[in-house]
């Protein structure tokens, strides 16, 4: 079993219809988990309501809670959840909240050193306490991934250049590849042909473009990779990218073949895009029965 740390924000998304436990780190934490890994989150919540009911959803589903601070002052995260006609997700994200002071302990410490992956995404460090809480993590682990995962307007483009610089693995989906394309004013090109590229660039050994229900793109060891991705009745793509890059995680470490583990993570992300919610219950092997039967219906 893989020991794999996730780093940053834990938070309540409120949709029309009521609050659900989210943040894309502990989304990631929580596929990990459904998939057989050994999954830990880092964070922090606030000494309130909300969060002592995200602690309560966390054991629930499994996952341990020793390394989610408490914060003395700043309140549990919230992000108001827009859907639109097409079920894609636009956020308002509040701040201050308490992941954006998580704070450098020795036991964290010691855990990054131990793990086989240590995930991060970009908004956490939009504040100062919990980027170089993260930074210094970063140091200590072994293969790190980073989902940038841009929320505007929660980031700079030097601190995104401080966490690619320190990856193993790169994820990210059309519109941060454009960010990206247009920072290093790259040529409008093919996606295979700029992912290498930026591969080159940015001294990433793997860069993965997700491209919604259109599949996936994988630049590694100067060679590409893709998946035209399954078709399936979405109900709302919240988590879907989570699972998809969960997945991903488990069959790199698994080291399975390039060409299977974006297969697998495809069929990943369109299994959590045919149902509601970003934690839907189900298993590694529903992914594998769930990429079976979609092939046989086509």
């Amino acid at each position: 079993m893989f020991n794999i740390i996730c780093y940053g924000e834990v938070l309540w998304d409120n949709f029309k219809e009521g609050k659900k436990a989210g943040g894309a780190p502990m989304n990631v934490a929580l596929h990990l988990h459904k998939q057989g890994m050994n999954s830990v989150m880092i964070s922090s919540v606030g000494k309130d309501r909300d969060g002592a009911e995200l602690l309560d959803f966390m054991r629930h589903q499994g996952l341990g809670t020793e390394y989610i601070q408490q914060h003395p002052s700043l309140s549990t995260g919230i992000v108001e959840v827009h859907l639109d006609e097409n079920h894609q997700a636009t956020y308002t994200i509040v701040q201050p909240v308490a992941w954006d002071g998580i704070g450098p302990s020795t036991q964290v410490k010691e855990l990054a050193q131990k793990a086989d992956a240590l995930v991060y995404g970009s908004l956490a460090s939009r504040n100062e306490i919990s980027r170089n809480t993260l930074l210094d993590l970063i140091q200590h682990a072994s293969f790190r991934v980073f989902d940038m995962n841009l929320r505007p307007p929660h980031f700079t483009a030097d601190t995104l250049l401080r966490l690619i610089k320190h990856c193993d693995l790169l994820k990210i989906n059309e519109d941060e590849l454009k960010f990206l394309e247009d920072l290093y004013e790259l040529p409008s090109s093919e996606y295979a042909t700029n992912l290498l590229n930026l591969s080159k660039l940015l001294g990433v050994d793997s860069i993965c473009l997700t491209l919604g229900g259109k599949g996936a793109i994988v630049a590694c060891e100067n060679k590409v990779y893709t998946h035209p991705g399954f078709t399936v009745k979405v109900a709302d793509t919240v988590g879907a990218g989570d699972a998809f890059l969960a997945t991903y995680i488990n069959c790199y470490l698994q080291k399975l073949s390039p060409e299977k583990t974006l297969e697998l993570a495809c069929a990943a992300g369109a299994l959590v895009a045919s149902r509601p919610g970003a934690n839907p219950e189900y298993s590694y092997e529903d992914i594998q029965n769930h990429r079976y039967e979609i092939n046989r219906q086509d």
